[in-house]
């Protein structure tokens, strides 16, 4: 890859790890106004109206046929409206330091999604290795062996928030991949889904908790414009002129930032063990991605 081609698309690769990594920062913004649900729906929503008048204002038309449209609709159900309620109810629980270490698992969950459900692949030994030492990384995280483990329901929410981005990746592969339109109209018309599923459940409860803080406030519009809106155009633009293999990469930044951040802004602790853990998380990703290879295959 030549200097010129790096140059085109590093400042929207670091542009999503960025972005994505303060998320967690700015779910825990959300949440001193809104409830789990309510930053769920509500970063939804802004992220399909910043999409929408995007695409209004480039002319880019979103896809027409109601069976594309489901598909995308079971995309933003596991890559938006699940896991975007799962992570908020989780950072109830948990520090966003943890919310952002177990994100790091995504590639964990994929290749355990794509073996044992959708079964279009065998597991390798070095990625049998990373599903361990991923799992290992998990309950340093945790702190599960030190006594003072965290919180149980935020941690199981965080694993099937993981797990819900894994089904993705393959689901994607085998229907989303093949439809003829352009990055930004699939990630409006994904986004816009998404809106839509939580919008009777947002009716049906009471999304706001407290008056909304210049804090809370904020958080949600970048969340929502930014981390649900623009970084998915980035993220289609990054495997465009990057590759698929480089642009996956940003799972190894967005923990990174998440910790910085969430020991800055938020004052939360960091221990040793969940740096380990978070290292072996990485590892993990890297083993079951096959960029690392520990294992010499006969």
């Amino acid at each position: 890859m030549t200097h010129s081609q790096t140059r085109n698309w590093l400042p929207g690769f670091i542009a999503l790890g960025i972005t994505w990594g303060s998320s967690f920062l700015f779910i825990k913004w959300g949440l001193i106004s809104l409830t789990p649900l309510g930053v769920a729906f509500f970063r939804g929503l802004i992220g399909a109206l910043t999409l929408l008048i995007y695409c209004l204002a480039t002319r880019t038309k979103l896809p027409n046929k109601i069976t594309q449209w489901g598909h995308l609709a079971v995309i933003a159900l596991l890559l938006n409206a699940l896991p975007g309620y799962l992570f908020a109810f989780g950072e109830t629980h948990v520090s966003s330091v943890m919310a952002g270490l177990f994100n790091a698992t995504t590639p964990l969950m994929t290749v355990l999604v794509i073996t044992f459900a959708f079964r279009e692949q065998k597991v390798n030994s070095n990625q049998l290795l990373g599903v361990l030492v991923g799992f290992a990384g998990i309950v340093l995280v945790t702190g599960a062996l030190s006594g003072g483990g965290a919180d149980w329901k935020g941690t199981l929410a965080l694993l099937v928030a993981t797990l819900s981005y894994g089904v993705t990746a393959p689901y994607t592969k085998r229907f989303i991949s093949k439809m003829d339109y352009p990055a930004t109209a699939l990630a409006a018309t994904q986004v816009t889904c998404s809106a839509i599923i939580l919008l009777p459940f947002a009716l049906l409860s009471h999304p706001i908790h407290s008056s909304i803080t210049l804090k809370s406030g904020l958080g949600m519009l970048v969340l929502g414009s930014f981390g649900t809106g623009f970084a998915y155009i980035w993220n289609f633009r990054n495997i465009r002129l990057a590759g698929s293999t480089i642009a996956s990469t940003v799972t190894y930044i967005t923990p990174v930032v998440a910790t910085v951040l969430g020991i800055l802004f938020l004052k939360e602790k960091f221990k040793v063990t969940q740096l380990i853990g978070g290292l072996l998380v990485l590892l993990s990703a890297a083993l079951v991605q096959q960029r690392i290879k520990l294992i010499k295959s006969k």
